[in-house]
């Protein structure tokens, strides 16, 4: 009986040591395996970032000065990663005051774009049910992130109202993803229009933000995860001074069409020289 204990204890441990090594070969030789691990790591770091960050941000009390905190934590998951981010125009946003900023929204690894282009004093408006995800709702709330419930149109009214307000008052700047979800396709959706009623509301200017597509290295539908390169361009700004709500659907139209038009562009451009501050968009 002992014996036979004692190769079952052998086999055990066996096995056990076998298991990183099968974890292993998936990882590097298994493209959905690979996948779904990256794709854990980071939400785990989102959630650990989140959960160690709050504890120090609740000792100032809700700001947006405690986005720079998440932003610093989130900025290395990119050499985690082996993605390189490359940014054009983001001297467009080196101006004074508030504005809007639209972005388009691809996935979760936005946010490793995101915190490379979004300046001081900016939040994101964010659909309310993050509020309710533990550590990360809270880490959100504290850093001034600004909730909106996208299944109540009228209470959105009153956050836009209100954010426009705030954005004068405290000189705010705000992100939002216009076309309201996540979208891998080759073009854009249709924008809603809640940031182009607040940018008139608070007669801000707008910069429209353009994210070249990750299919060369990821894609959540194909179950792809590798290294690249991400492009992001930062548009000239468009001017809302003077407009009305009776504008607010031509203007919606036109930047979605300007940002769609460069989407389309860097679509079919991935190569290019890096050391122009402002250059044309590479031809391979």
């Amino acid at each position: 009986c002992r014996r036979g204990s004692g190769m079952e204890v052998v086999l055990l441990h066996g096995l056990l040591l076998l298991l990183p090594l099968a974890a292993l070969l998936l990882y590097r030789y298994n493209a959905t395996f690979h996948y779904f691990c990256k794709v854990a790591f980071f939400n785990c770091w989102i959630v650990a970032v989140s959960t160690l960050l709050s504890p120090f941000a609740a000792l100032w009390g809700r700001s947006v000065e405690n986005m720079k905190l998440l932003r610093a934590a989130i900025r290395p998951l990119k050499y985690f990663y082996g993605i390189k981010i490359q940014v054009w125009g983001s001297e467009h946003l080196n101006i004074k005051g508030p504005y809007v900023i639209v972005c388009n929204h691809q996935a979760s690894l936005d946010l490793l774009g995101i915190v490379e282009i979004i300046p001081d004093h900016c939040v994101p408006i964010v659909k309310k049910e993050l509020l309710y995800m533990g550590t990360v709702g809270w880490a959100c709330w504290l850093s001034g992130m600004i909730f909106i419930d996208r299944h109540k149109r009228e209470d959105a009214i009153n956050v836009i109202s209100q954010t426009a307000r705030t954005m004068q008052r405290e000189k705010l700047r705000v992100l939002i993803f216009p076309e309201g979800t996540r979208n891998q396709d080759k073009s854009m959706l249709p924008f809603k229009r809640g940031a182009f009623h607040l940018a008139v509301q608070a007669q801000v200017p707008i910069f429209p933000i353009v994210i070249s597509p990750y299919r060369e290295f990821f894609s959540s539908k194909d179950k792809k995860f590798t290294s690249g390169t991400c492009t992001i361009r930062v548009l000239p700004k468009v001017e809302t001074q003077g407009l009305s709500p009776k504008d607010v659907p031509e203007l919606t139209e036109t930047v979605r069409q300007t940002m769609a038009d460069a989407l389309a562009e860097m679509s079919t451009n991935h190569c290019g020289d890096q050391g122009a501050e402002q250059p044309p968009l590479p031809r391979c």
